[in-house]
C-alpha cells in the first residue's frame, strides 16, 4: 500500500518545482506563467496569488479537456505555456502538476512550499474581493491544524 507521501515521491521525478522567489521573478517577466491555484473554493476565496486562475483539484482533469461542463478553454489551450500549479503547502500541486504532465502539458511546475511559502516569503495575497490579506492573518490561516483524532495512533 502506498501512502500520500509515497505518491508525491513517485511523481516528483516527472515534474519541476519552483520556489516562491523563482515565481516572483517569473511574474516580473514579459511572458508571465499561468499561475493555477488548485485548492478548494473556500481556501481560494480567503487568499490567493493575485491574477491566479482557480480550478479546484477535484475537476482539474475535466477542466483540461474539451467537451465537459468544467472545461476551461484558457487551460485547455495552454499545453505549451509555462504553468505553475499552486496549493497550500506544495503537495497537492505536485500531484496536479504530475496529472497535467500525463495529460500532455509540456511546461508545468509545482510551487514548492505553496501559498504558505509565498506568504512566508512576504509576497502579497489577496482575498476574493481583491483586498490584500494581512501577512500574520494569512500565516495563521495557512498553519497546519491537524487534530489529535487525525494523528496516527501508532506513533
Amino acid at each position: 500500500m502506498k501512502t500520500f507521501n509515497d505518491l508525491i515521491n513517485d511523481a516528483l521525478p516527472y515534474i519541476k518545482e519552483v520556489f516562491p522567489w523563482d515565481l516572483e521573478e517569473k511574474l516580473e517577466q514579459q511572458q508571465k506563467p499561468l499561475v493555477l491555484d488548485i485548492r478548494e473554493p473556500d481556501e481560494y476565496d480567503a487568499m490567493h496569488i493575485e491574477g491566479s486562475m482557480f480550478v479546484p483539484r477535484g475537476i482539474l482533469e475535466q477542466a483540461c479537456e474539451w467537451d465537459y461542463d468544467e472545461t476551461v478553454p484558457e487551460l485547455v489551450t495552454a499545453r505549451d505555456r509555462e504553468i505553475v500549479v499552486v496549493c497550500r503547502s506544495g503537495t497537492r500541486s505536485v500531484m496536479a502538476a504530475f496529472t497535467m504532465h500525463l495529460m500532455g502539458y509540456q511546461n508545468v511546475a509545482s510551487l514548492k512550499t505553496g501559498v504558505r511559502g509565498w506568504n512566508d516569503y512576504e509576497q502579497p495575497l489577496v482575498d476574493n474581493a481583491g483586498n490584500e490579506v494581512d501577512i500574520d492573518e494569512a500565516e495563521e490561516y495557512l498553519a497546519n491544524k491537524v487534530r489529535d483524532d487525525q494523528m496516527n495512533p501508532d506513533r
